[in-house]
């Protein structure tokens, strides 16, 4: 069926199907959330195992290796590690990408339920959960000067987290700072030798005494009434009065044996603010939720509490929406930009103000409808759909711009404006069909890739593919209907110019000299080859986002105020600098990033400076010129590594050496360390092999302990409950109307100052309690920080700033260290994290590539019912590689993502030219029976124009891209750039190179018809 034919006949049903397609289209775009990334869920679970105060090396043994061991037994595992570190047991399980989420995290559920009998008594319930990559939103500092520390967190916890999470699409709100109410009974050393009583004693005391409990049910008077046993009490006050029994049968008070006070927890992290103490709060939103109205939602609810409490105030100190804001605003300036440079195009061409608006519509006619498309498959409106519009922008005019000029041409032969566009719109169908689903044939595969970089571009194909198909229906249906019925007659055809004469003269010399011309392309493409060798290659394109974040790490065992000194003088040393405008420091706690690979574990010996540099428009230098200029001015902080935590990928190199001797493992990540500090231009390279943190080693004698009775359990309970505190679980709680607040029972801090004490602790003994210097000995020695472990086994971390250096580039050199070359045995190499998805990255895309290639085979295939005539029109796609990693070259860009997506659409645009030339060219043989020579030089007299305004157009759509005229274009550019090289050299050559690629394949079918006694191979358009 002739749908433009039918359009043309029946004008209103085809407005109708694009105002349904319009309304449903601009429902879409208002429903669809805004987000910076896709919302993807990786098939990735976790379990988190806490005993407080365990080594990690015990935790290894008791705990992780069990929960491997395990869960490695589950379908579709594909890696599992783990970090152990202080008290906590990590245990990361990523599955195959096509798991289900739910079944995983099930099935991680019921493999440690069949351990948890095996795991020790006294650690927490394991916690298994999803991984979430996202982040934190938007953190927030309160500025309350008239509250205290305490008041100001529980105000966080209690009135701002309420708040918050009647914010629609908030889905978690964490305090940064501050401390935790709890009422301490600090125990008198001399007090509890004298009464011959433990910690541990006072402590379960307290327990059992401090309870409300049920106590049944009981019939009074005919009524059921319950039983209830209270024992708790209202304030500290109280507490003191408690009577303590002693293990001779007398009785005490508590406050006899201890000071009680209503205090806070000892503090285990510190939020600063340009040197200020404050409490902050982060929050993360729901996947599917709108960054944008979530950023909305915040400011109104934050606005009112600041109403409903006059005096405070709150400092925004990071957040991710900037980004946000930045790609969605500049995305749709370039599209607009995009969308009238390409209508500028049309007009300088065909000077025809009607022709101009008829074509004008086929951009938003193919975009609005889009968004619906979006809407239903669940997408947002982030980098990579606005990236997918902005890469089609000029693609979507070009199939009317086809139309519209053909129809054009008809109209200078004298055809009235029904006739012409009935007439043009036969004749150049079959091409412009072929080329919207050769580009659709592109794109789709992009959605299929393998691999992590599969999953976030699985929006950029599907988006780009279904904005193709809605402008070839636009250029089908409604281009020609319009300009059937507004269009007005041309004068006569006006005589070949100068410039096409000259051209048509290449055009025959080539044809007579087809076998020189095509040795010279297929010379011209093995030298654009040899570009690719000078093209660094990296993961994405470093961008300035006016935002570091500063990581300074001090050696284990470092106290929490030593570590907030240090990042104070770090700030301090920083200021002078007029770029920076505020500096956030978070102290005991990390970022949340998304990435829990790339951002560890909090610990009180760890600091992240949130350096605000403000935006790149309003500063001379760069992030990364100030980055370094902060990293030389912390050079001569003693005993602190400097280093950079970024939530852009390609900014770190990562690798692992993993092995079960830990000797061998320590000496080959000791000589990669060394090996990686001489390779020029990286940063900060850190590893995980030498962390080892201070300890107090207390050794049992089991000889002496035999005698006295006691047990090496009630050593260490004895040891943790006086130094630390009991398990969290087994404290006492004081309940107040609106939470309630543990009762720590322990020595004070400034008691556990002195060494002697630990030797002077009470343990239970067979006929009481008796030193524990006395059944153990007491010794210094150290202990790993923090254990890594990759698929089973230990593995040593290593960690480079790349500063700027193409990934590629340092991997090549990385491969050629000797520490990589000569490993021990035992020890193997593995790249991971922004280094594995790299060579995945690029493997996913060389697929894509391909399968586009076949795909557009197999469609041309069945448009022109020949097997070799596909041949003739995918050579112009190697036409278009010496523009693109020329200008590549030129721009001193670097072969990344971006630049892989424009060298994947030069595919489809490549053969968008060959397409229009060889179907005239058919059809000038078959229909009006030219020869094969004044067939081809016709076709290029005809298709010329055509072919130049579509590329022209797309140039010039993409041209905003390329300059950057709307916000940071570091990531958008390589890929614009890639195109408009690429479609320089493919436009040029293919207009002389495809006729004499024509010639050859075409006698290349007749002798194959001749050879199996066959008709002529011309095919049928």
């Amino acid at each position: 069926m002739n749908f433009s034919a039918w359009a043309i006949k029946r004008p209103l049903p085809a407005l109708l199907i694009f105002f349904v397609l319009c309304v449903a289209g601009l429902w879409g775009f208002y429903q669809l959330p805004v987000a910076r990334f896709p919302d993807i869920a990786f098939p990735m679970t976790t379990v988190t195992v806490t005993q407080p105060g365990a080594s990690p090396s015990q935790l290894e043994a008791e705990v992780t290796r069990k929960v491997e061991d395990s869960v490695a037994t589950v379908n579709n595992v594909k890696r599992v590690m783990s970090s152990v570190s202080e008290g906590v047991s990590t245990t990361t399980i990523e599955f195959q990408l096509e798991a289900d989420l739910a079944t995983a995290l099930d099935d991680t559920r019921d493999a440690v339920t069949r351990i948890r009998t095996d795991l020790p008594q006294d650690i927490q319930e394991p916690v298994i959960s999803k991984v979430d990559i996202g982040g934190s939103l938007m953190t927030y500092a309160l500025v309350a000067p008239h509250m205290s520390s305490d008041e100001a967190s529980w105000f966080v916890d209690r009135d701002i987290a309420r708040a918050m999470y009647g914010v629609p699409g908030v889905a978690q709100v964490t305090r940064v700072g501050g401390v935790e109410r709890q009422v301490r009974v600090d125990l008198d050393p001399n007090a509890l030798i004298a009464m011959g009583i433990t910690a541990g004693d006072v402590s379960q005391q307290l327990a059992r005494i401090q309870v409300e409990r049920a106590g049944g049910k009981a019939e009074i008077e005919g009524a059921q009434q319950t039983i209830r046993t209270l024992g708790t009490v209202g304030d500290a006050q109280a507490l003191r009065d408690y009577s303590i029994a002693l293990p001779d049968g007398r009785a005490v008070r508590l406050s006899t044996l201890a000071t009680v006070t209503d205090a806070a927890a000892d503090p285990t992290e510190a939020a600063l603010l340009d040197g200020k103490q404050v409490v902050a709060f982060s929050m993360s939103r729901t996947r599917g939720s709108s960054e944008v109205k979530v950023e909305a939602g915040v400011h109104a609810a934050l606005d009112k509490i600041k109403a409903e409490h006059p005096g405070i105030d709150f400092r925004l100190v990071t957040t991710a929406i900037d980004e946000t804001h930045r790609s969605y605003d500049s995305s749709m300036t370039m599209l607009w930009e995009g969308a009238l440079l390409a209508l500028l195009v049309v007009w300088l061409f065909l000077r025809d103000w009607r022709a101009t608006w008829v074509a004008a519509l086929a951009l938003p006619l193919s975009i609005i409808p889009t968004f619906a498309v979006m809407y239903f498959f669940g997408f947002t409106l982030n980098i990579i759909t606005l990236l997918a519009l902005s890469v089609v922008v000029g693609i979507l005019v070009d199939d009317a711009i086809v139309e519209i000029e053909n129809i054009v041409r008809h109209l200078r032969m004298g055809k009235p404006p029904l006739e012409a566009a009935r007439e043009a719109a036969g004749e150049i169908g079959n091409a412009v069909i072929a080329t919207s689903l050769t580009l659709a044939a592109v794109f789709v595969p992009v959605a299929f890739m393998p691999g992590i970089a599969g999953k976030f571009f699985r929006e950029f194909g599907w988006t780009a593919a279904t904005a193709v198909l809605f402008s070839l229906l636009v250029a089908r249906l409604l281009t020609p209907m319009m300009a059937a019925y507004l269009l007005k007659p041309h004068g006569e055809e006006k005589p070949d110019s100068r410039l096409m004469v000259w051209y048509l003269g290449w055009v025959d010399a080539a044809l007579r000299h087809r076998g020189r011309t095509l040795w010279l392309a297929t010379g011209l493409f093995v030298a654009s080859l040899g570009l690719v060798p000078f093209i660094p290659a990296t993961f994405i394109p470093q961008s300035d986002l006016g935002r570091s974040n500063l990581n300074l790490e001090l050696p284990p065992g470092t106290r929490l105020q030593d570590t907030v000194a240090v990042a104070e003088r770090a700030r301090a040393l920083l200021t002078d600098m007029p770029e920076l405008k505020q500096v956030y420091t978070a102290v005991g706690s990390v970022l949340d990033l998304g990435d829990p690979g790339s951002t560890g574990v909090g610990e009180p010996r760890k600091a992240t400076l949130v350096l605000d540099w403000g935006s790149a428009d309003d500063r001379d230098r760069d992030q990364r010129a100030l980055e370094r200029e902060a990293r030389h001015k912390l050079a001569n902080l003693p005993g602190v590594r400097v280093s950079y935590v970024s939530s852009e990928p390609g900014n770190l190199l990562q690798l692992v050496l993993s092995g079960d001797d830990p000797q061998r493992l320590q000496e080959a990540s000791t000589a990669l360390e060394r090996d990686l500090r001489g390779i020029e231009g990286l940063g900060s390279v850190t590893s995980t092999a030498s962390l080892l943190r201070p300890e107090v080693q207390i050794v049992p004698d089991s000889a002496r302990a035999a005698d006295l009775g006691v047990a090496t359990a009630d050593i260490a309970e004895a040891a943790r409950i006086a130094t630390a505190g009991d398990y969290e679980q087994r404290l006492a709680k004081l309940n107040l109307p609106d939470r309630q607040v543990p009762i720590r029972v322990g020595f004070a801090e400034a008691t556990l100052a002195n060494p002697a004490l630990i030797g002077q602790l009470r343990v239970p003994g067979r006929d009481g309690p008796v030193p524990l210097a006395a059944v153990a000995d007491i010794q210094q020695g150290s202990g790993p920080s923090q254990i890594s472990r990759y698929q089973r086994q230990r593995n040593v971390t290593l960690t480079a700033e790349l500063n700027g250096r193409p990934l590629g580039e340092v991997m090549t050199e990385v491969q050629a260290l000797p520490g990589v070359k000569q490993l021990p045995p035992g020890v193997s190499f593995l790249n991971t994290g922004d280094a594995e998805v790299f060579v995945e990255l690029f493997i996913g895309f060389m697929l894509a590539m391909a399968a586009g290639l076949i795909c557009i085979y197999m469609v041309l295939l069945l448009l022109f019912n020949h097997a070799l005539m596909p041949v003739t029109i995918l050579a112009a796609v190697p036409l278009c590689a010496g523009g693109a990693f020329g200008a590549l070259l030129i721009t001193q860009n670097m072969l990344s993502l971006p630049a892989l997506i424009g060298l994947l659409m030069l595919i489809g645009i490549a053969t968008k030219n060959s397409i229009l030339l060889v179907d005239y060219a058919v059809i000038a043989e078959d229909e009006h029976g030219m020869s094969q020579h004044d067939a081809l030089v016709d076709a290029c007299r005809k298709r010329a124009q055509p072919i130049i305004m579509t590329t022209l157009a797309m140039g010039a759509g993409m041209m905003p891209i390329a300059l950057g005229f709307a916000g940071d274009s570091s990531f958008r550019a390589p890929m614009a750039i890639a195109v408009i090289g690429g479609l320089i050299t493919s436009t040029l050559l293919s207009l002389i190179v495809i006729p004499a690629a024509f010639t050859v394949v075409d006698d290349l079918g007749e002798w194959m018809s001749r050879k199996f006694r066959r008709k002529s191979s011309h095919p049928t358009p």
